[in-house]
C-alpha cells in the first residue's frame, strides 16, 4: 500500500443521477447543476446495490487512511480530476475528566481542524471544487463567514480555479488573510452571509461565475458525508447515541445522515441511527426556532449575532432537510448562549487539553445542557464536532512576566 493509492489507482463508479431533496425528479449526471427546478438542493444518488457487490469492509481497511478511501461513495469518477490537499482521516478524542465530572456517558470530540485549512469546510469544498474540474469551471464564486472562503481558496488555486469570495464585515482578519494568500480575491460587505450570497446569485449572470454557495450545488454535502463514513468506520461500523453538530447551513448534518442511509444499504452498519441534534447560538437559532414550531422550513433571523460565527447563518437554503434529519432520528434542535459557549470553550481546554473553536464549545456546552434538562440520558455515548481549530480565533491574552534581572522567587512557583 502506497499513501496515496486513493488518489492514483482508479475505482469503479456509482453515481446514477441528481434527485430534487424537495421534489424528486431526477438530473442528469456529469452536467453542471446549481439549483434544482423548484429551487432547493440536488442530492447525488448512486446504484448502491452495485456499491454493495463491488466494495467490502475488509478492502476498505487496506486502504490508505483519508477521505478518498471512500471513493465508490463519491462522485469524482476519474483520478485525473481529484484536487487533494491531504485530507486526513480526522481522530475521536475522548474526554473522560469530562465524562466523569458530568456523570455522563463517554464524550468523544470528532477533531475536524486537523483538515486542510483548519476545518471540516475542506470534506465540502474539495469535493465542490473536484467535480468543478472535472466539468470545466473555470470561476466559482462563494459567500463564506471565514472557513468554507478559505477552503475554497486552496483547493480551486491549487487546480487553477478563479476564485471571487465575500465575506461579512466583521469576519476573523485571520480568515480574510488566509482567504487573499491562497489565491482568491476577497471582498469584505457590509451585511451577513445572506447578503453576500445575494451578490453571487446576481453576478451569476453578470459575471458567469460559478455559484459555490451551500447546497447551491450539489457535492459540497457528498464531501461532507464523509464525516459519517468515517466515525462510523472509526467506532467498529456503529454509530454513537447522539451526535451535536453545529448548525449553519447544515450541510454536515444533511450529509452524515444522507451517509448512515447509504452505509446500511451497503451492508455496512444496521437500523440503528444516532439521534441527531442542531446546535445553534441563541443570536442566531432560526432551526430551534422552527424546530420548536413544528415547521418545515425556518424563517430569516434578524439580527443575527454570536461569537460562534461559523454558525451566524440567518437563514439555510436547506433547512427542510435539517429538519427531517432531527425529527426523524428522534433528535432536536438547541440554542446557547454566547457566554456558555464560551465558558464551555475554557473548561475543555483548561481541563482536557483539548482546544476547541466557538462553533466546537457550543456542542459542549448544548451536551452540557441536554444532559441537565434529560433529553440526553447520563448512559449515552455522545460525539461532538469541533469543525475547527482553535488557533483561528482570538484566545486570551496572557500578561503574567518575570525579571531575569531581579531576585526570582520561588515560592510562587
Amino acid at each position: 500500500m502506497h499513501d496515496n493509492d486513493n488518489l492514483t489507482i482508479e475505482r469503479p463508479t456509482f453515481v446514477t443521477h441528481l434527485e430534487c431533496a424537495m421534489e424528486g425528479d431526477h438530473y442528469a449526471a456529469d452536467q453542471v447543476h446549481n439549483l434544482s427546478k423548484a429551487g432547493k438542493p440536488l442530492l447525488v444518488r448512486y446504484d448502491l446495490a452495485g456499491v454493495k457487490n463491488a466494495l467490502t469492509k475488509d478492502a476498505l481497511a487496506q486502504r490508505p487512511g483519508d477521505m478518498w478511501r471512500y471513493r465508490e461513495l463519491l462522485p469524482v469518477r476519474k483520478c485525473q480530476d481529484i484536487v487533494s490537499l491531504g485530507e486526513v482521516t480526522t481522530p475521536l478524542i475522548r474526554l473522560p475528566k469530562l465524562a466523569n465530572k458530568l456523570g455522563g456517558g463517554e464524550i468523544i470530540v470528532k477533531d475536524e481542524g486537523r483538515l486542510p485549512t483548519g476545518s471540516f469546510k475542506a470534506r465540502g469544498l474539495v469535493m465542490a471544487v473536484s467535480m468543478g474540474k472535472a466539468l470545466g469551471i473555470k470561476h466559482m464564486a462563494m459567500p463564506t463567514n471565514g472557513n468554507a472562503g478559505a477552503a475554497l481558496a486552496a483547493y480551486a488555486t491549487s487546480c487553477g480555479i478563479k476564485t471571487t469570495i465575500f465575506c461579512p464585515a466583521d469576519t476573523p482578519e485571520v480568515n480574510v488573510s488566509e482567504i487573499e494568500l491562497q489565491g482568491a480575491t476577497v471582498y469584505r460587505v457590509n451585511g451577513y452571509i445572506d447578503d453576500c450570497g445575494k451578490i453571487v446569485g446576481e453576478g451569476k449572470a453578470k459575471v458567469g461565475w460559478f455559484d459555490t454557495s451551500t447546497l447551491k450545488e450539489p457535492y459540497r454535502i457528498e464531501g461532507k458525508k464523509t464525516m459519517g463514513l468515517e466515525l462510523a468506520e472509526q467506532l467498529g461500523w456503529d454509530v454513537p447515541d447522539v451526535i451535536f453538530y453545529p448548525t449553519g447551513g447544515g450541510t454536515g448534518l444533511i450529509g452524515m445522515w444522507k451517509a448512515f442511509d447509504e452505509l446500511e444499504k451497503i451492508g455496512f452498519i444496521g437500523s440503528k441511527r444516532p439521534r441527531m441534534v442542531a446546535v445553534q447560538a441563541s443570536g442566531c437559532a432560526p432551526m430551534v426556532r422552527a424546530y420548536e414550531a413544528g415547521t418545515e422550513h425556518a424563517t430569516r433571523w434578524e439580527d443575527a449575532h454570536t461569537i460562534a460565527s461559523g454558525i451566524r447563518v440567518p437563514q439555510a437554503i436547506g433547512d427542510f432537510l435539517i429538519l427531517r434529519a432531527v425529527r426523524e432520528s428522534k433528535g432536536f434542535a438547541i440554542a446557547v448562549d454566547d457566554d456558555k459557549i464560551s465558558a464551555a470553550l475554557n473548561e475543555v481546554a483548561r481541563e482536557e487539553g483539548l482546544l476547541l473553536c466557538p462553533e466546537g464549545a457550543a456542542t459542549y456546552a448544548a451536551y452540557k445542557e441536554s444532559l441537565a434538562d434529560g433529553r440526553v440520558l447520563k448512559s449515552d455515548r455522545v460525539m461532538l464536532f469541533n469543525c475547527a481549530t482553535g488557533l483561528k480565533y482570538p484566545l486570551p491574552p496572557v500578561t503574567r512576566t518575570l525579571d531575569r534581572h531581579k531576585p526570582i522567587d520561588y515560592a510562587q512557583f
